[in-house]
């Protein structure tokens, strides 16, 4: 396993810094050290001295993290974990060491076009054609259609079209193997299919934060504009479109990590939750929230994901959240299947519907 430059010194920072030890979302759920930024540092930093092979135990390792980049936020020196465990994966997929589960699901995305290897037998219905795309996402497509989210837009007035046979962003590839040439074949093929748009609402975060980062970082060449669900939400709101009345609701919005920190988008949920009802903020929000989950990760570790969940819940419920708003459909479908009796849980656009 070669690692560049940049990547060897930030795993030779980061092998003897705890700073972030206490803000890995999925060393909480574990209380395993492995399962740390540092940790994994020092794993990778026998390998890239050759003291030791990379081998199975240290490149599964390399998949127990979530990339949800809070070690990142959380480091007032400026070193990247995400940036050389992505790396890393990569390694492992060009040095062919990838794990049995992880080549399962590339195999399943071969087959069927998503990594869970679930065909969607929740047909679309059809769409007159318009020049703004509403893009569902691998992960909602897979697990059943955002009807509420496109009811919505309809209530809006908005003049969209879906497609029966949308491409795949590339995000799940990104998520495990990373810059490979495969990823960006896929990611160059849904930017040709996209290309006779104005724009494109994606409603799943991961989908807006390949689309509008990755692309330009891999230069390929995305024509229409592409903007989050949540901020053409906002948009809708403040220019009357949708007019929700406000109720006596205690919302707490659980930021996507996709959102708040790759993206930088926090107000857009805030603007739509302000209309409805009164907002009352966790501990640990905005650049500083925790992840809920993670549907690729829940595929291999099922029962760290239901962890991480739980230790969402257990940070709305301290600081006293009646309901949980989300925004992102696999932190939706986590926290779903740990939701405690006493709270509740909605996406977005059910808040919006219920306040119309």
């Amino acid at each position: 396993m070669q690692f560049t430059q940049k990547a060897r010194e930030h795993i030779e920072s980061c092998r003897f810094c705890w700073m972030c030890h206490h803000i890995c979302p999925i060393g909480n759920a574990t209380g395993l050290e492995r399962n740390t930024a540092r940790a994994r540092a020092l794993g990778l930093s026998l390998v890239a001295r050759d003291a030791v092979d990379f081998s199975e135990d240290i490149v599964s390792n390399v998949y127990e993290c979530a990339l949800c980049g809070g070690c990142v936020a959380d480091c007032t020196t400026g070193w990247d974990p995400v940036m050389f465990t992505k790396e890393a994966r990569l390694g492992a997929a060009l040095d062919g060491k990838l794990p049995s589960y992880i080549m399962e699901m590339l195999t399943n995305f071969q087959n069927t076009g998503n990594v869970y290897g679930l065909k969607n037998e929740n047909k679309i219905p059809a769409f007159p054609d318009s020049d703004t795309l509403f893009f569902i996402g691998e992960d909602t497509r897979a697990m059943g259609c955002a009807k509420e989210a496109v009811q919505l837009l309809q209530k809006a007035g908005v003049d969209f079209t879906v497609l029966q046979d949308e491409p795949n962003s590339g995000y799940s590839l990104s998520f495990l193997i990373g810059a490979a040439a495969e990823t960006k074949a896929v990611m160059e093929t849904c930017a040709a299919s996209l290309a006779k748009y104005k724009r494109v609402i994606c409603y799943d975060p991961a989908d807006a934060k390949v689309m509008k980062r990755e692309y330009k970082e891999w230069g390929i060449d995305l024509k229409p504009e592409v903007i989050t669900f949540t901020a053409f939400l906002a948009e809708q709101i403040e220019n009357g479109s949708l007019k929700p009345q406000k109720k006596e609701l205690v919302l707490t919005p659980q930021d996507s990590p996709l959102l708040a920190r790759d993206l930088e988008e926090t107000a857009p949920m805030r603007t739509i939750l302000s209309a409805c009802g009164a907002v009352r903020e966790m501990l640990l929000h905005g650049k500083e929230t925790m992840l809920a989950g993670n549907l690729i990760m829940n595929e291999y570790m099922p029962r760290v994901m239901e962890g991480v969940a739980e230790n969402r819940w257990n940070n709305a419920r301290n600081m006293n959240a009646e309901i949980l708003v989300t925004a992102c459909p696999a932190e939706y479908i986590l926290l779903s299947k740990t939701r405690p009796e006493d709270l509740a849980l909605m996406k977005i656009e059910e808040v919006v519907l219920q306040c119309l």
